[in-house]
């Protein structure tokens, strides 16, 4: 490219790259689509983001921000080339205050290392993505990541206070601050948490922290079908629990886990329910105490409880095993991580089993029943075959038509990337849709931040 020189003397040779490996590794993200990169930037600190944007849009050469590539949706494909802009050497946890209850970090710090710092401060940083041993901060804010604990405790919009970003420009702004309320102008990092990289690049967050709670309990649960677990879910919350999280699991998701984790971690039963408690001991034990009385009543066929993180985390093993053992079975997951309205649980689980019945497509549901946002997984055996395209182009057209039918969201933590570029116009009006298209000119004119994505 004509700009690696200038961009060499700007910010140096350690930070830009024409190596062909980095180019790979930079191409994609966990989806299956990738596009090899022109250029690799693996900038260390705020100054050099300002510079490489500066001459990429001077030039009006594209520029994909990513983080740890732990992405679902190809969100970091750079689909035109140009700068790979990776932020992983920017991994700095700045300041962890206990008294103001924020952590300054940098985008590329690991989310599970944000969280055993707080940790270890005795506070708590809830958003908890599966990817949280992988996945970084940057990327997590890029898609507003939820999780488990999102039932209780919301997703990550719900902890940015402050973001320190860089526009297409160049130009730094700070958004936000380090208060618990501030309404001073628009909700700008609003804004930016969830914009996938296409309206500017997080280089600092400031991140509210919370008390840790001191203790936690957990019940894992067995029923006969899905819809028995699905049910339970709606009377646990009428009960007047609110969990910190609330997780279900179908028959194939359990049959797959019995395959690759083994019998022993997986209960008997076709559907699983996993409930985690936590707050103050006392009030912890009678609640759990109540709450498996409950599930017992609600026909549960089998019942495990343990209190203390230790013992809940034993019972979480099967839980996080759920991805890895679906994708130990050979077949492609097409992982839709979709979200109704919390009345409809039931019916998406029926809806799920009967697409199951009209495509062929095995279709394994699992995750986060407690707000309504289940991953959809269609399995597909050999997707390459072009007989394949056309019945799994149909079947996610009727799983998004009905999801959109139901008031639900197309995606509820993984973006929307390049993997749901397809159903984006149908998820929402065409004044929404023109309203982000003012935004991304206002802030990115040259649109080159993330361009080849949802707009």
């Amino acid at each position: 490219m004509h700009i690696f020189d200038e961009l060499i003397a700007a910010v140096g040779p350690d930070v830009i790259s024409r190596d062909q490996v980095k180019r790979k590794d930079y191409s994609g993200d966990k989806w299956f689509a990738a596009h090899l990169p022109d250029l690799v930037a693996e900038p260390t600190n705020a100054q050099q983001v300002a510079a490489i944007l500066r001459i990429a849009n001077r030039h009006r050469v594209p520029v994909t921000p990513r983080g740890a590539g732990y992405g679902y949706v190809g969100g970091c494909v750079p689909e035109e080339g140009g700068i790979a802009l990776s932020l992983i050497r920017m991994n700095r946890i700045k300041e962890l205050s206990v008294p103001d209850g924020v952590a300054v970090v940098e985008p590329g710090v690991i989310t599970g290392d944000l969280q055993a710092a707080a940790r270890n401060a005795g506070m708590f940083y809830p958003p908890d993505p599966a990817s949280f041993r992988n996945s970084s901060i940057g990327g997590n804010i890029a898609t507003n990541a939820g999780g488990p604990r999102c039932l209780k405790y919301g997703v990550t919009r719900h902890y940015i206070l402050g973001l320190e970003v860089l526009l297409a420009n160049g130009t730094i702004v700070r958004v936000g601050g380090r208060t618990m309320k501030n309404k001073t102008g628009f909700d700008l990092v609003g804004l930016f948490v969830g914009s996938e990289g296409m309206l500017g690049i997080v280089t600092e967050a400031t991140i509210r922290l919370i008390p840790l709670p001191p203790a936690r309990a957990s019940i894992s649960a067995s029923f006969r079908e899905i819809e028995d677990a699905a049910e339970a879910v709606q009377q646990i919350l009428r009960a007047g629990f609110l969990p910190s999280a609330l997780e279900i699991a179908d028959r194939f998701t359990l049959e797959s886990a019995r395959k690759h984790l083994g019998h022993q971690i997986v209960p008997a039963g076709n559907a699983h329910l996993l409930v985690d408690l936590d707050g103050q001991e006392k009030s912890v034990q009678s609640e759990l105490a109540i709450l498996e009385s409950l599930v017992k009543k609600l026909g549960a066929l089998s019942i495990d409880t343990a209190f203390g993180e230790t013992e809940c985390e034993a019972l979480w093993d099967l839980r996080r095993g759920f991805s890895e053992s679906l994708k130990a079975t050979g077949l492609t997951k097409l992982n839709q991580d979709v979200t109704v309205p919390r009345g409809r649980l039931v019916d998406l689980v029926k809806f799920a089993a009967e697409l199951q019945k009209r495509s062929g497509f095995p279709i394994a549901c699992f995750g986060h029943a407690g707000d309504g946002n289940i991953h959809v997984n269609v399995m597909v055996a050999d997707p390459e075959k072009p007989e394949n395209h056309q019945r799994m182009d149909e079947t996610l057209d009727s799983l998004f038509e009905q999801i959109i039918a139901w008031g639900g969201a197309i995606t509820g933590e993984h973006g929307i990337g390049l993997a749901k570029k397809r159903w984006w116009p149908q998820a929402v009006s065409p004044e929404n849709l023109a309203l982000h298209q003012t935004v991304k000119s206002a802030l990115d004119p040259g649109r080159i931040l993330n361009p080849g994505k949802f707009l």
